[in-house]
């Protein structure tokens, strides 16, 4: 599981959907979240917040130009890669964050990735998770 520490910016409410903002690393990331409970409505911006998304939900992009959908663009250098049959795991750089990214072996190599490569990892924002950090 991928984790980036952040602080929310900003939450926006309707019923029992949220859309919470937060800034991590110097970039700023989205989180949907659907059966949002009270204690969502309760946050507030400047509140620390650990980001958490799934290695297998980090999709990657070479030269990616134009609108796209997907809220969490991160941009990251690859530093490692791990070929293997079917999968492949792609370790990158972000920020001084380690953030792993699992593809399909075929789209490693269709991306040529190599490290020191620059890549944008997309993730979307119903895939983000958010965890409160605990008070102190």
């Amino acid at each position: 599981m991928n984790r980036l520490p952040a602080t929310i910016s900003a939450v926006e409410t309707h019923g029992s959907i949220a859309l919470v903002d937060a800034e991590a690393g110097g970039g700023r990331f989205s989180a949907t979240m659907i059966g949002a409970g009270e204690d969502v409505a309760a946050w507030q911006p400047g509140m620390p917040v650990t980001l958490l998304f799934k290695e297998t939900e980090v999709s990657l992009a070479k030269n990616l130009a134009g609108m796209i959908s997907m809220r969490n663009r991160i941009p990251a250098t690859v530093q490692a890669v791990e070929r293997g049959t079917v999968l492949a795991r792609v370790s990158l750089l972000f920020a001084g964050y380690t953030i792993e990214s699992i593809i399909t072996t075929r789209s490693s190599l269709a991306l040529a990735l190599a490290p020191g490569d620059q890549v944008e990892a997309l993730v979307k924002a119903n895939e983000m998770n958010i965890l409160p950090e605990p008070s102190a």
